[in-house]
């Protein structure tokens, strides 16, 4: 039997599985990265398709562009503000990455659960949607760059 939680508690919850696991569909964003190095993250195994690195920066970018959304800012990340460009790889750049969506992430999970029910049919600063649209939608980019993280590391080291 499920408990009476709020719907934004209820978001945080699949925000969080989606991106620390216990997810229903399969491994989650950091599932997948661990025991992972920074030459698999950097590599590009397939041509024209963002390195793994690249789309754990790109998630990073949305988590942080939700928050700020919530807080009244119109942001739409473009560019390299969408796909930040990776450092040159070595071990510590590729912790502090991880490191960084970890926080980015906890973050929005933290602004989420604390949001008012209230909150959720508000329209997205400068978007034509509300922030229960967006968040739901947060999840999904999560999901979908998991989906691809999991394809790369195959690619790569067969797992």
């Amino acid at each position: 039997m499920r408990s009476r939680s709020t719907e934004p508690a209820l978001i945080a919850e699949q925000l969080r599985r989606a991106f620390e696991g216990d997810a229903w569909h399969g491994p989650a964003l950091l599932e997948l990265l661990q025991d992972m190095d920074a030459a698999t993250a950097a590599a590009k195994p397939l041509p024209n398709i963002h390195s793994i690195w690249e789309l754990v920066l790109h998630v990073a970018v949305w988590d942080a562009a939700a928050c700020r959304r919530m807080n009244g800012e119109i942001f739409q990340p473009e560019g390299v503000a969408n796909f930040p460009l990776v450092p040159k790889p070595s071990k510590l750049a590729w912790r502090k990455t991880v490191a960084h969506v970890k926080r980015t992430h906890a973050a929005l999970v933290k602004m989420v659960a604390a949001l008012p029910e209230s909150r959720l049919r508000e329209r997205v600063p400068g978007k034509k949607y509300d922030f229960y649209f967006m968040l739901h939608g947060i999840a999904q980019h999560e999901l979908y760059h998991a989906g691809q993280i999991a394809i790369l590391k195959k690619a790569q080291i067969g797992e």
